[in-house]
């Protein structure tokens, strides 16, 4: 198994860590690891303890490992949209080859003159996210590569993101043993799998709920618009869950998870079930009725927090309707009461791969996504093959030694021949060199 096939996709959330495996078949996906384990050291989306983050993505490593017997080596790691800023950007280059013919390079370049903008000392930027590109006086152009012009303009949107939380996330994965091969959006990927084009273009509003927190991206005339967090989610539902009940978290997790219905109107009266009760061994009846008036309080205040980051957006309408994934999701009454509260068109998404069909895996297998489709330019404009998403290696197979440390004038030469190289590597270098 080749290398350059592996694709690794790391989603740090906070109620739980996801490592996704994928392989390349013939331009065809196919999943062939998953680790999925509680995760430690976040809340709200954030990170909140370093070593207990770390301990985490261990675990998760080791569990996707074993399921395919080899060593994880590099990861695309996912940022999440809590700290994020869209900002629209413009850059303008002139052709460099001599037949006037546009290359990557040409690409590489404007895009470059397009980050050249002034941002604040305590923010990053994560990514550039071409809109359109125009050569000479032809515009709305979606690929030049392969024209001929004289001059090319880029239009798009800059990512930035806080240098302190890009910091603590990319120190965590670090400390995990592993390297970063790209870092990506998380909104970003979720809505390259699982939103058409049509949608996009029309304006969609893609609603992640997870357990921490809710994401909301809003995608209008084929890009990224919008993404903002809204710091609610599923572990808020358990803790409500296990104050009204009078039990512990555990339990009320559990609860959730096996009689929860979001939808009051369609739970179940004479589903009665025994909830035990915090500090004793007694335990005391509940039906479905009961804790669905407890959770669709919660999801209708996530909805409505929702509409009201729309109306204050100017988002009266949104054509393409609502798509929701997440963890959460999969809870019985979710789409109807979205439906309910949103009075549009809502429907659940997820990835349609064998062992990820939920939809709290859309973010890591939407990161896989995003490794392939950049190992895809690469490989088309570079001679040697390049594994964008991850290496691994048989456990039977020697590891790679580490490079020993290179003299001034060495280094300097490799970090000349890695200019061109993603904005990730930057990053890395203004924190970890």
């Amino acid at each position: 198994m080749s290398s350059s096939e592996i694709y690794v996709s790391l989603d740090i959330g906070t109620s739980s860590v996801k490592v996704i495996i994928g392989e390349m078949v013939n331009d065809s996906l196919n999943i062939i690891g998953v680790g999925n384990v509680k995760s430690d050291g976040l809340k709200k989306g954030s990170i909140v303890d370093i070593d207990e983050t770390v301990q985490s993505i261990q675990r998760a490593v080791e569990q996707a490992e074993r399921m395919i017997g080899m060593e994880i080596k590099n990861v695309v790691v996912g940022i999440s949209g809590n700290h994020v800023l869209l900002e629209p950007c413009h850059g303008v280059v002139a052709v460099s080859s001599e037949n006037k013919e546009i290359t990557e390079h040409d690409v590489q370049r404007v895009r470059e003159a397009a980050e050249l903008v002034t941002i604040p000392s305590d923010r990053e930027i994560i990514d550039v996210l071409p809109i359109h590109y125009k050569v000479d006086e032809l515009d709305e152009i979606s690929d030049p590569r392969g024209m001929i012009g004289v001059r090319l303009e880029m239009r798009g949107i800059l990512i930035t993101g806080l240098r302190t939380i890009l910091h603590n996330s990319l120190r965590c994965v670090e400390k995990a043993g592993l390297e970063i091969t790209d870092i990506a959006l998380q909104p970003l990927a979720a809505g390259s799998l699982v939103l058409s084009k049509d949608e996009k273009e029309l304006g969609v509003a893609l609603v992640d709920i997870g357990g921490g927190s809710t994401t909301l991206s809003i995608f209008e005339q084929g890009y990224l618009r919008y993404a903002s967090v809204i710091p609610i989610g599923g572990e808020t539902i358990t803790k409500d869950l296990s104050i009204v009940l009078r039990t512990t978290t555990e339990d009320a997790e559990k609860i959730k998870i096996k009689h929860g219905h979001a939808f009051y109107d369609d739970a179940a009266e004479d589903e009665v079930f025994n909830i035990p009760i915090i500090g004793s061994d007694q335990q005391q009846p509940c039906n479905q009725l009961m804790i669905s008036e407890i959770i669709e309080a919660r999801m209708t205040e996530i909805f409505d927090l929702i509409q009201e980051d729309l109306s204050r957006l100017g988002y009266q309408d949104v054509p393409g309707g609502f798509v929701l994934t997440g963890g959460v999701v999969k809870m019985p009454g979710v789409l109807e009461l979205a439906q309910y509260v949103f009075q549009n068109r809502v429907r659940t998404a997820e990835p349609n791969y064998i062992g990820v069909r939920e939809p709290q895996y859309t973010t890591a297998v939407g990161l896989i996504k995003f490794a392939c489709k950049k190992a895809r330019m690469q490989k088309n404009t570079s001679k040697t093959p390049v594994a964008a998403g991850g290496a691994v290696y048989e456990k039977n197979e020697a590891r790679p030694q580490k490079q020993q440390p290179q003299p001034p004038k060495e280094r300097t030469e490799k970090k000349q021949a890695e200019k061109g190289e993603s904005k990730f590597k930057k990053i890395l270098g203004y924190f970890f060199e």
